[in-house]
This record gives structure tokens, sequence and C-alpha cells, in this order.
């Protein structure tokens, strides 16, 4: 789907030159008509406030505040205009650990270095057709860190082991009589 992105705003922030203007001169061709940039993450921070884009584009490594420290910033400061916009890191560093980092800052979307036209594309579609609900926990504010919906989803009850068959539970809890009776085995030995 083609959408019109001319009455929208966007943020980029990254400290290489060639990447931000590359991101920006990708992001006026998708139609982005208000392409705010930024060099590192306070500067990013002033022009998110100044601006207020509708969505936010960050590089992970900048100098000494990273875009992790700018998420942090837009999520918890009562300075934020917006702590609802959308996020999409940019980042070379693919590994699962960082990409969990990110989200649990409350990242909205992830994209890998180098990447396609079509892959910043495809993040900014799942932002408009895939928004997640907001959580706002003692720890965490941001989008829901939770991707899959349960795929059988049968009441009330929201853990694997209570939506269990009852064949499950009965071997369960047979399982759990035969730990009982080893432990007391056990310590009847031991005790002798």
């Amino acid at each position: 789907m083609t959408y019109r992105f001319e009455k929208a705003s966007i943020l980029v922030v990254d400290d290489m030159l060639p990447m931000l203007s590359l991101v920006a001169s990708l992001l006026r061709i998708f139609g982005f008509k208000d392409v705010y940039t930024a060099h590192d993450a306070e500067e990013g921070f002033e022009q998110f406030c100044a601006h207020t884009p509708d969505v936010v584009l960050t590089d992970w490594m900048m100098g000494e505040t990273d875009g992790n420290q700018l998420i942090h910033k837009i999520r918890q400061e009562p300075l934020s205009p917006n702590r609802f916009v959308p996020i999409i890191m940019m980042s070379g560093y693919s590994h699962r650990a960082k990409v969990e980092m990110s989200r649990d800052n409350g990242v909205t979307e992830f994209l890998v270095k180098p990447f396609t036209a079509n892959d910043l594309y495809s993040r900014l579609e799942k932002i408009i057709e895939k928004p997640r609900q907001f959580v706002d926990a003692d720890e965490f504010f941001g989008p829901d860190r939770r991707r899959k919906k349960p795929a059988s989803y049968q009441g009330p009850f929201r853990r694997d082991e209570e939506l269990a068959s009852d064949s499950d539970k009965a071997e369960n809890k047979e399982s759990a009589e035969l730990l009982r009776n080893l432990r007391r085995d056990t310590i009847e030995k031991i005790g002798k």
C-alpha cells in the first residue's frame, strides 16, 4: 500500500552526516515534507521538543549520548511533548540482546543497518498498520513489548499452564506426586 506522508513530520537523528543525508533524502522521496535532522541525541531531543514530529528515527551509536538515551528522554522526561511518538531505532548491531535492550527502552521498531529503502518503508508501514498499545509500568513506559498473540486463547487465563489440556494437567499432577515421593524417600535414606 502506498501512503501519503506529506502531512506527517519526522525527526532523523544520526551522527554520521552521509547516513543522515541519505535517510532524509529517502524520507523526502517517500513524501515527507517536514524532515528534521539532528547530529546527536541532545540536539535530537531539542528538535523533538521544538517540532513534536510524528515519528522519530534514531541511530543507536552516537557521541556521548546514544539513541537509547534519546528514547529514554522521549519516553520518561516531563518536558517531552509526546511520550507516545513511534520511534524507529537504526543500528548496525542486530544481536538479540541489543534489540531487546532497545525494546525495553521503549523503541517501536528496529531497523538493522545496512538497510534498503524497502526496509525503511516497511517499518513506517508497520507503525501505521500495526500500532501497539502503550504500557505504563513501574520501570517501563513504551509500546507493548509482546508481539505474538496467543494462538488458542480459551478464556480469562493467560498462562500456558492454565491453558493445558486435562490429560496434560493429569500428567503434571502425576509428575508432581512422583517428585514428592522421590524427595521423601531420599530424605528418609539420608536420615538413616
